[in-house]
């Protein structure tokens, strides 16, 4: 056999393994609500597979605006690894800083998009501020897990491509009893559509 022939064996063997985990992959559907059955938005919600195996991480890249004095998205969920751009779109300065344990770091006084972003390489809660603008307030979750999503105003949150197994599913929001506590149940997948239902606990706004 030669080795155009080993190469394109071993090429087809790996499309036939990676179109069999897709096809075994499906879409969890999870609804968070809170104590009093309201659906509750801005919730992340990521799963972790039971055996903790999980596939290589491919970093990528996010972006927090910074716009009216504001953080855009208030709350944001990234994938370990993941490099984080921090454009300032006011016509004024702004400093943004963290000293969260996850990651401690400081943007100086600028205007426009920073030129290195920040890169979030350890799994954790990150509360971001800016020096200057004291109502300034932003969080970014980064898991550990490619599965994750964020609900929408409806408290609905879609995981996709997750395959079939046996996950811990978290879920953390602003307004839970602590800022590092979350909500953890477990749940398991097939190659058919599944459904989760969460209930948090929250304090008053």
């Amino acid at each position: 056999m030669t080795a155009t022939q080993i190469a394109w064996r071993a090429f087809v063997a790996g499309a036939l393994c990676l179109n069999a985990v897709l096809a075994c992959a499906s879409t969890l559907r999870v609804q968070v609500v809170d104590q009093n059955g309201a659906p509750v938005s801005d919730a992340v919600v990521y799963a972790t597979p039971e055996s903790g195996r999980l596939p290589a991480p491919k970093p990528g890249t996010a972006v927090i605006d910074q716009v009216k004095r504001m953080f855009v998205p208030h709350i944001s969920v990234v994938q370990t690894g993941t490099a984080v751009t921090l454009p300032n779109k006011d016509n004024f300065e702004h400093d943004v800083y963290s000293f969260s344990p996850t990651k401690t770091f400081e943007v100086h006084l600028y205007h426009n998009t920073p030129a290195n972003p920040v890169v979030f390489d350890k799994p954790g809660l990150v509360l971001m501020g800016c020096n200057i603008h004291d109502q300034m307030v932003a969080y970014l979750l980064v898991v550990d897990t490619p599965w994750f999503a964020k609900t929408d105003a409806k408290g609905v949150a879609t995981i996709d491509n997750l395959p079939a197994d046996s996950y811990k599913l978290t879920t953390w929001h602003e307004r839970l009893q602590s800022a590092n506590a979350s909500v953890v149940q477990s749940v398991s997948t097939s190659a058919a559509d599944s459904a989760a239902r969460v209930t948090l606990t929250l304090k008053p706004e």
